[in-house]
């Protein structure tokens, strides 16, 4: 056995709380394995290099499935539109291993796709090929614009013909697996209350504890600690989709990560222009989940969480948490989108970004190729005069254009020139996928076979991810 793969060190870190937490499920026997991506910036992290793994280790691992360790499939409940469905589960994936990476940190290998488990319902345990696409696609570009996000490690197509409702059929099938920091949801610890266990839930908070948060394992008020940096890093991830102009499109509790980690986009998308009703989901149609409404909804399921916490957390405890949660959510996005202009954080930035909110929701101009104008025409000329900022830029709201422009040169007058340069390469994606760009690669893919245009566009975000990682080391 010479698999990298095989041969990594995991760890039973979800089979030592009990069976309690899963089922070992067998993953499904698909007709061809092909692999059309691999995460060769993973590697590393687990201690390999791009010319060590081949494309048969992936395939061996994880289309093959000739594991060495049991395939668990999570059992979990959630709130799904705000109603709660005691009916869930990993449904079509499981958890493939845990390993701990040369950083020390401890990831998780799950699969979607790999086939049908106990909580697969009617359905039939697979994933389309086109939706693996878009979840590599998403996390690599989140990645890049500096969102914490999983991502995804490989995509093997596998040959199967699938039949969906909303995409043209029979479609192509396909294995992702998904490398992140834990797979626990808040769902998960609503499953234990549902089931009235206490005993489990305290279990269960301990193993998150020590795994995920252990820099506070040793305090004595652990419990307490816990949900408010989970509240902190819920906030934090909320201001960072927001900031980046990315709408999840499902926050169910069941899609919410126990270490404040984007996971299970579903119909996801990258708004067009700044529109806080925009919806990325079609069968959305209160808009309960529209790119506005996602600080509110973090905030709802932070707040549902409590009920199965309070039985080991006193409810007072959690309320304080909880409470954190605007400031937390407010500084972190001012910090983001004065980033995204090009500026350092100011203790009176809010103002500018206020200004620039207005500006996009006013004019309707482009969200993403508006910060992209200011780094492709940015020139020294714009600190001297707020008349030369984007001057061959003309919008028909003439008043509030200017009136921008103003605060806008305030704020650059009191910066770096160089370092205004930089945040704006630094924090603006040159090519962010809308749903228009998804769609001309993916008929590539559909039509012709052709990958290149997801190749190219994957490794644009990965040179860039790979620049800031350069920088910050």
């Amino acid at each position: 056995m010479n698999n990298p793969f095989l041969l990594l060190n995991y760890e039973p870190a979800i089979e030592n709380l009990g069976q309690e937490y899963y089922d070992i499920v067998e993953a499904a026997k698909f007709p061809q394995q092909k692999l059309r991506f691999r995460n060769d910036h993973l590697l590393p992290i687990l201690g390999y290099s791009m010319e060590s793994v081949k494309d048969d280790d992936f395939i061996e691992a994880f289309g093959l499935f000739e594991s060495i360790r049991p395939l668990l499939a999570l059992r979990y409940h959630g709130y799904q539109f705000g109603y709660y469905n005691s009916d869930l589960g990993d449904g079509r994936g499981f958890l493939y291993g845990q390993v701990r990476g040369n950083d020390g940190i401890l990831y998780d290998f799950g699969t979607k796709g790999s086939g049908q488990t106990p909580y697969s319902r009617n359905g039939d345990g697979r994933l389309t090929l086109k939706g693996g696409v878009r979840e590599v696609i998403a996390s690599e570009a989140l990645y890049a614009m500096g969102v914490n996000t999983s991502r995804c490690l490989s995509l093997i197509e596998t040959g199967e013909s699938l039949w969906r409702g909303d995409e043209p059929s029979p479609t192509r099938s396909s294995v992702m697996v998904r490398f992140s920091r834990s797979h626990i949801r808040f769902g998960t610890f609503e499953r234990l209350h549902y089931l009235q266990r206490p005993d489990l839930i305290e279990k269960l908070l301990i193993h998150v504890i020590e795994t995920y948060y252990p820099e506070i394992a040793k305090q004595k008020d652990a419990f307490v600690v816990f949900y408010a940096e989970l509240v902190k890093r819920v906030a934090q991830l909320a201001a960072q989709w927001m900031a980046a102009g990315f709408c999840h499109g499902v926050l169910n509790t069941d899609n919410m990560s126990i270490t404040g980690e984007s996971f299970d986009y579903g119909p996801y998308a990258f708004i067009p222009t700044f529109n806080p009703n925009f919806t990325a989901a079609y069968f959305d149609s209160t808009g309960r989940y529209s790119y506005g409404n996602q600080p509110y909804i973090c905030h709802l399921n932070l707040e549902m969480l409590q009920v199965p916490l309070s039985l080991v957390i006193p409810k007072d405890e959690l309320a304080n948490g909880l409470s954190q949660f605007e400031t937390h959510y407010y500084q972190h996005y001012c910090s983001l989108m004065l980033k995204k202009l090009g500026l350092e954080e100011s203790s009176d930035g809010v103002k500018l970004v206020q200004k620039t909110c207005d500006l996009l929701l006013e004019t309707q101009i482009g969200y993403h190729e508006c910060f992209n104008l200011l780094n492709r025409e940015f020139n020294l000329d714009w600190f001297e005069d707020s008349a030369n900022i984007l001057k061959n830029i003309e919008l028909t709201q003439a008043g509030i254009w200017q009136n921008w422009k103003d605060v806008y040169h305030y704020f650059l007058a009191q910066s770096t020139r160089e370092k205004v340069k930089a945040q704006l390469d630094r924090n603006n994606l040159s090519n962010v996928p809308l749903r228009p760009l998804i769609e001309s690669l993916w008929q590539d893919i559909s039509e012709q076979d052709d990958w290149h245009q997801f190749n190219e566009l994957i490794a644009s975000f990965q040179k860039i991810s790979g620049s800031i990682q350069e920088a910050i080391s």
